[in-house]
This record gives C-alpha cells, structure tokens and sequence, in this order.
C-alpha cells in the first residue's frame, strides 16, 4: 500500500509549494497526490513531476495522506525528499 511508504519515507515535504521546490531542486524521489484535492493545485504538480521524472503515485484521500505524514490535517501533495 502507498500510504506505507509514506510512513517508511525518511524525509518528507509536505504541501504543494514545499513539495514543487523539491522537485524543482531534483531533491524528490516520488510525489503523493491525493485524488480529493484540486486538480488547480495538483495539475501543476503532476506535471511537473512528468518532466523532471519524478514518480507520481495517487492515494485515496488527504486525510489519510496527511494521517500517514503524522499529521492531524489532509495533505494535497507530499513528496519524499532524497537525503
């Protein structure tokens, strides 16, 4: 399940600005997105991570994507930050 490698990843950035500076940088490994969140934030983000290569992978809620990062609110987009 991806929710768990979410939980497993060592660095996160959680937010669509955080999130896109990562990729931008070529510092992210794999982006989350989640399927609730809207399209006017993630568009942008998905394809971005299209052209700089970056895996993408679409999870069910933000309340479980942001449940999985440890925190109390839903998250849109998170990216897992290489070290």
């Amino acid at each position: 399940m991806s929710y768990e490698r979410v939980k497993q990843a060592g660095k996160l950035c959680i937010g669509t600005k955080q999130s896109t500076k990562m990729v931008e940088l070529g510092k992210a490994s794999e982006v989350f997105v989640a399927k609730d969140a809207d399209p006017r934030m993630t568009n942008k983000m998905v394809n971005l991570c299209k052209k700089m290569g970056v895996k993408v992978t679409y999870v069910d809620t933000m309340k479980l994507l942001g449940k999985s990062c440890g925190i109390e609110v839903g998250a849109a987009v998170v990216a897992v930050v290489n070290e």
